[in-house]
């Protein structure tokens, strides 16, 4: 059943403020319904629990600002500037990254779900930063950009989830020149 749409902006907004304050599994309807100023039988009509009200948020309302990715000339300076605005997205999505990671290892059901009706957008940029790359003549072969933007990804969130240090200049950089470049040239180099 669809609700009024500032309703349901209301409710989604609390369940995305809560969700950063508390965490998913400190959250609760009553307290989404408190701070939405709706009642709980508004949000079960429209949603039957809080984990399909967060995959809702999660799949089909989360704004997440993308900037396509520049051309700066190089492949490198498109990696830096790729991996650059991926820790910028990641930093401005902090505080509900760290609410809902937790959630994902104790409730199977919402992980799940997440992973089945999350949008794989090529947030990185890495598709047109690999087809620039090659047609300047800077990739002696194919590479797959997925393979690229898992390994990108997985430096990053580990250096977010696992050790906390910053994801600064110094991170982006160092990814790009000890770790992609090194690892496009051997996946396009010649093969033995």
């Amino acid at each position: 059943m669809r609700l009024d749409p500032r309703r349901e902006r209301a409710i989604l907004d609390a369940t995305a403020e809560l969700l950063s304050e508390v965490g998913f599994d400190r959250m609760s309807v009553d307290q989404i319904a408190r701070r939405a100023s709706a009642s709980k039988a508004t949000i079960y009509r429209r949603w039957p629990g809080k984990e399909a009200l967060v995959v809702d948020l999660v799949c089909n309302h989360l704004k997440i600002d993308v900037a396509p990715p520049p051309d700066t000339g190089s492949m490198r300076g498109d990696l830096v500037a790729v991996v650059a605005g991926f820790c910028r997205i990641l930093e401005q999505q902090h505080s509900l990254v760290f609410g809902l990671v937790p959630a994902l290892l104790t409730t199977p059901a919402l992980a799940a779900a997440l992973r089945e009706h999350v949008p794989r957008p090529d947030i990185t940029g890495t598709t047109p930063l690999l087809d620039r790359a090659r047609e300047r003549g800077e990739l002696p072969g194919p590479v797959d950009p997925g393979e690229i933007r898992t390994v990108t990804e997985a430096l990053v969130w580990h250096r977010l989830l696992i050790t906390g240090k910053p994801l600064d200049e110094n991170f982006v950089e160092e990814t790009v020149d000890r770790v992609l470049m090194p690892l496009i040239h051997a996946w396009t180099g010649p093969k033995q």
